[in-house]
């Protein structure tokens, strides 16, 4: 396990009971490096949609418990926020929440002279994605070949 992902875990760790606590999702948590800036981003949700508010309250929560635990070496700023509309799925909840919605889906390669495609997230495994179009058709797609899945938020 690198120390960028040890990291991650460990906040995911810490994070958890509050999100029990505040009946919040935690989407994800990642540590990056921006600018030459090192940033430690919670992405939090909840039915409905979150709030400034809500992410003030896990920030102020959370800031205090990575002071106590002291376990990154680097200097970072933690943000944490909502995960937007156009989230990528990355997980497997971020899919089971997806079925039955309108997703877009960019290729690597090019299928049939297109790249880009939008449709309903009919099914999904370890290794397809089954995406129904607008026509009526089904679409399955090699999940190594695809460059991007999210919700979709409009014209791409």
């Amino acid at each position: 396990m690198t120390r960028r992902e040890s990291y991650e875990k460990r906040t995911e760790e810490l994070l958890l009971p509050l999100m029990e606590e505040y009946q919040f999702e935690l989407v994800d948590v990642e540590f990056v490096k921006e600018g030459g800036t090192w940033y430690l981003r919670a992405y939090i949700d909840k039915e409905g949609g979150i709030t400034v508010d809500d992410c003030e309250l896990v920030s102020r929560r959370m800031s205090d418990l990575l002071d106590e635990e002291d376990f990154i070496e680097e200097s970072y700023i933690f943000e944490v926020s909502s995960p937007g509309l156009g989230r990528p799925l990355k997980k497997e909840k971020d899919y089971a929440r997806s079925v039955g919605k309108e997703i877009e889906i960019k290729t690597y390669q090019p299928i049939g002279k297109e790249k880009e495609f939008c449709g309903i997230l009919k099914s999904y495994d370890g290794e397809t994605v089954t995406l129904g179009l607008e026509s009526g058709e089904e679409m399955v797609f090699e999940r190594k070949g695809i460059a991007l899945i999210r919700l979709s938020f409009g014209p791409m």
